[in-house]
């Protein structure tokens, strides 16, 4: 089953990252799919991104709260906590550390990692 990670900004000034799960609830809707699934979030678009093999985004905080999900290729993400999670295809990040020291973003192996970012639309 793929990852769902969440980084986030801790009290320290330092992102943090974890591993969490999906609150999924069984669902039924009207054209008949079924199975389970989590509630609906408002999202205000969507971007299909490709990074090349070796590609590094430095330290940065996510500039919105988006969902990025990966459907090819690996990343690693770095936390200020010293933290580095394997992101591989399929594994969602839940990116909300919108202020301190923020991540790095590094993609590893010898394949492009392909992703889409979903930002929330603002509450």
């Amino acid at each position: 089953m793929p990852k769902v990670w969440r980084v986030y900004s801790g009290a320290d000034g330092k992102s943090h990252i974890a591993e969490v799960p999906l609150a999924m609830k069984p669902f039924s809707d009207v054209e008949g799919a079924h199975g389970e699934g989590t509630p609906m979030q408002t999202a205000s678009g969507i971007a299909f991104r490709v990074a090349p093999p070796g590609y590094v985004l430095s330290w940065h905080c996510a500039p919105r709260c988006p969902r990025a999900r990966s459907s090819t290729g690996a990343a690693e993400i770095e936390v200020g906590d010293g933290t580095v999670a394997r992101i591989g295809p399929g594994d969602v990040v839940l990116a909300e550390d919108l202020t301190g020291q923020g991540h790095i973003t590094r993609v590893v192996g010898n394949q492009p990692r392909m992703y889409a970012i979903v930002p929330l639309a603002d509450a």
